[in-house]
């Protein structure tokens, strides 16, 4: 294997600590995962913004730091891709919308600043569709980002490029954000560990907080901000970096009292665990459950856990979701920046800006989601964790929304994400880590939810079944072939 491939495989938590001990320097990782990306690109299309003037910058940095004995940072060295619906100052931030073609925020978002100043090197901004309202990853602005696993599939979205990219090497890790599942979605359909924090954990701003920016400010009561890596220790470490309060976000809340890392080794044993094959009502794919159900067993086969199938017990609230988000959108300014280009934008969005919603509607899905937020309380209750499917199907082909029938049942083309969305509404901890492979190779992910603020019991178990059952040494075939 070459030198550059080698770099390219390794896991955050490995090249932090070769950078550090100087067995690497920070700009030799720069270097490899550059070229990588240069190899990779026309491929998967994952970064719509390549910035390999600030991330040699940044490595230099680090080394510099390095070389006169200063401490580097937590992440000395280790390249990221941060989604291009997060603000990086002096760096193009385009969220996949021709509204913001050539937008340069005045300054990071909080996780940018927090990431920088553990010395991670930011190689680039990753593909979005249209300021994250999709689960996909096609916009009208950037070529549409392709599934590593099988060029023909969507990588999922809103964090498109952030799963393709590390699914490939190109980073150890990525920064995903996640308003109804957009940092699972993708990790789940390119085969990583991705986790939404609970709500507050990591602060937000001015993504979803800057009433300047229409499309910018959305999502203000859905949205977290996490990592995607491919393994449980490498999301850990990030957040470790990107977590506890800051002023500019109402949400967030104070520090854990426990170290992100040193949850990922505890044991689950004892634990009761409710599995959710459907939720009681959703098509899902027959691939997918199979996967997910033979997953499931190694928590009570190896781990110790007792698991019980069990349904939280309400209607589908699916139809609502979109109205919340609609709730939190500047509509005046998103209709004031669209009047007389929409036909430059996607249709789905137009659709929704230019509907006439009404009040009754906004409070009818205020209160399912007070509904669905005490149902889950109960339920639980009885419970130390909630496990389901990540999504009801694998990958479908490129430019589609959501497939159009599941289990032989036509259904809406947002129903595929029943799972995911849930855990926006109610703010609690939910990662999704890979449970297997449909027959034709596609990953399939298993999404594992925690009580309200229990993120220490979500990384235990996530920690617990990547021992049992690892799955970071496969890779996609495309790299084989590219001699990768």
């Amino acid at each position: 294997m070459s030198a550059d491939n080698e770099i390219c495989r390794m896991d955050a938590v490995t090249v932090a600590a070769k950078v550090k001990d100087k067995t690497l320097s920070a700009t030799e990782v720069t270097e490899a995962v550059l070229r990588r990306m240069d190899k990779l690109e026309p491929h998967i299309h994952a970064f719509c913004t390549p910035t390999p003037d600030v991330a040699r910058a940044a490595a230099a940095a680090v080394d510099a730091k390095i070389a006169a004995g200063e401490d580097p940072g937590l992440l000395a060295g280790v390249p990221i891709g941060i989604k291009d619906l997060v603000a990086t100052k002096d760096i193009l931030t385009v969220m996949g919308s021709p509204l913001y073609r050539d937008f340069v925020p005045d300054e990071d978002d909080i996780v940018v600043e927090r990431l920088k100043a553990a010395g991670a090197v930011i190689i680039g901004k990753t593909n979005v569709p249209e300021f994250g309202y999709s689960g996909v990853g096609h916009n009208p602005v950037f070529p549409a980002t392709r599934n590593p696993w099988n060029l023909d599939m969507t990588s999922g979205g809103s964090s498109a490029g952030s799963g393709a990219s590390v699914a490939s090497g190109v980073a150890p890790f990525a920064i995903g954000s996640d308003g109804g599942g957009s940092i699972r979605i993708p990790s789940a359909l390119c085969g990583l560990y991705g986790i939404k924090a609970s709500m507050g954990r990591v602060p937000l701003y001015p993504g979803c907080r800057d009433e300047r920016y229409p499309g910018v400010s959305s999502w203000e009561s859905l949205e977290h901000v996490g990592p995607m890596s491919r393994t449980v220790a490498d999301s850990a470490l990030m957040l470790k970096v990107i977590t506890g309060p800051d002023p500019r976000d109402r949400y967030s809340i104070p520090s854990a009292d426990f170290d992100y890392v040193d949850a990922t080794k505890e044991s689950i044993k004892g634990l009761r665990i409710a599995y959710s094959e459907d939720w009681g009502y959703a098509p899902v794919d027959p691939e997918v459950r199979r996967v997910v159900s033979e997953a499931v067993r190694v928590f009570e086969a190896d781990l110790g856990c007792t698991v019980e199938r069990a349904n939280p017990g309400w209607d589908d609230p699916f139809p609502h979701f979109w109205t919340i988000v609609a709730g939190d959108t500047d509509l005046t300014g998103m209709r004031r920046m669209m009047k007389g280009r929409e036909k430059e934008m996607s249709p789905h969005l137009v659709a929704l800006l230019q509907r006439q919603w009404t009040a009754e509607e906004f409070t009818d899905a205020k209160m399912i989601r007070q509904m669905v937020c005490n149902r889950m309380w109960r339920f639980m209750a009885n419970y130390d964790l909630l496990i389901t499917p990540t999504l009801a199907v694998p990958a479908f082909p490129l430019y589609m929304q959501g497939p159009e029938i599941i289990e032989d049942k036509m259904v809406t083309t947002g129903d595929w994400l029943c799972f995911t969305f849930i855990c926006n509404l109610t703010g609690q901890p939910a990662a999704t880590i890979p449970a297997g492979f449909t027959k034709s190779g596609l990953p399939v992910g298993m999404q594992i939810i925690g009580r309200h603020l229990a993120d220490r019991t979500v990384l235990a178990a996530s920690g617990a079944f990547e021992q049992a059952r690892p799955w970071a040494h496969k890779w996609p075939k495309l790299l084989s072939e590219l001699g990768l």
